[in-house]
């Protein structure tokens, strides 16, 4: 008889196969006050009306929260004109793309991205006990006939962020259509739209229109980007009505919290503060790229909150060199190595003195290095 002291609880397959989800640091070189351009935070903070919010529940702490977040999906669907039944809010955007990973796939199914696809989708379909599937992108851009190349019997869902992140490239709506026309009836296409508030182009769409007329699409949104809620962790969906049901029965009863529910619907209202956020983003994301370009560096055009800064392959000038003499300044930028991108840094739109800083820092690296 084995003795019970030799045994220890062994994870299923594949859990350790996991590389665990590394967030933007928020730590820079002691000594110095800390730039933080690492995480696609806004650099505005959340709305006056949200912190009221937020201070406002904080007089029924004892007690648990709607379970159903009622009035955060009533204020979204307000103002999205969306029927709140089909919204589902969860424990940010995160939460919500991996519910939908054990929602809709078993063990050996597939679930399908791009290739610089957001680590987020690696891990809630291996969590599942699904199988990834990478798909090529063209010009750091996902790229769909790669996408419906991919697919095969066992692909039960597709994930595609739209801004994607981290490259800040975009897929017009009528590529989307097109991905969707070519997968099965059975495949969940995941329109993650964290950054859809800060597009400004003619040719974008969320996804709203698409999930309406569709049962196997849905879209993703947060409350931690323009809204500036990223502590409080707010995500929500809008889905067909049998999506929602399968979401709804699997996810925590009380999966947010009475101060969020508050402060989030609070936010979603003050149409006049986000406007203000995309306002400032539309101001510097240009004046970004051009003087980094001007430095001699290359930039991949962005549509979002943040753009990708691309470093030569050479002694002096690389990327973890950069990232190393930046954080010695007290800025912290995004490696993103992890993203099959070991040689380029992402940076968030900050406020005023933290761009001008970043580019004089990025300057003073570059002409050091030659």
């Amino acid at each position: 008889m084995t003795s019970s002291t030799t045994l220890r609880p062994v994870p299923r397959a594949g859990v350790l196969a996991i590389d665990a989800y590394v967030p933007g640091r928020s730590k820079a070189a002691p000594g110095r006050r800390l730039i933080k351009l690492s995480s696609n935070e806004t650099p505005l903070g959340p709305s006056p009306e949200a912190v009221a919010a937020f201070r406002g529940a904080a007089g029924d702490l004892e007690r648990y929260p709607d379970g159903a977040a009622t009035a955060l999906r009533e204020a979204i669907a307000d103002v999205h004109g969306l029927n709140p039944t089909r919204i589902v809010c969860g424990n940010g955007s995160d939460e919500l793309l991996t519910l939908l990973a054990h929602a809709y796939l078993a063990p050996g199914d597939e679930g399908l991205y791009g290739e610089h696809g957001f680590l987020v989708y690696k891990i809630a379909i291996l969590a599942a006990g699904g199988t990834p599937v990478v798909a090529p992108e063209r010009d750091l851009t996902v790229d769909v006939d790669a996408l419906l190349a991919a697919v095969t019997p066992r692909t039960r869902i597709v994930y595609l962020a739209n801004p994607a992140n981290p490259t800040g490239t975009y897929l017009p709506f009528s590529e989307i259509r097109r991905l969707h026309a070519g997968l099965p009836g059975n495949v969940v296409l995941v329109l993650d739209a964290a950054y859809a508030e800060y597009v400004r182009r003619n040719d974008y769409e969320s996804g709203i229109e698409l999930v309406s007329s569709s049962e196997n699409v849905v879209m993703t949104r947060t409350f931690s980007k323009v809204h500036g809620l990223a502590a409080l962790r707010i995500g929500w969906l809008y889905g067909p009505e049998g999506v929602v049901d399968a979401l709804n029965r699997t996810r925590g009863p009380f999966n947010l919290s009475a101060p969020a529910i508050a402060a989030g619907a609070a936010a979603i209202r003050d149409r006049g503060f986000l406007e203000t956020a995309v306002a400032h983003n539309a101001r510097w994301l240009p004046w970004l790229t051009a003087e980094i370009e001007a430095l001699g560096l290359t930039v991949t055009p962005s549509v979002a909150n943040f753009l990708l800064i691309h470093f030569p392959d050479k002694a002096g000038r690389t990327a973890a060199e950069a990232d190393e003499f930046l954080t010695g300044e007290g800025i912290v930028l995004r490696r993103v190595a992890g993203y099959g991108l070991p040689n380029a840094l992402r940076m968030t739109v900050g406020d005023e003195e933290a761009n001008r800083a970043t580019v004089a820092a990025l300057a003073a690296f570059l002409g050091r290095g030659r």
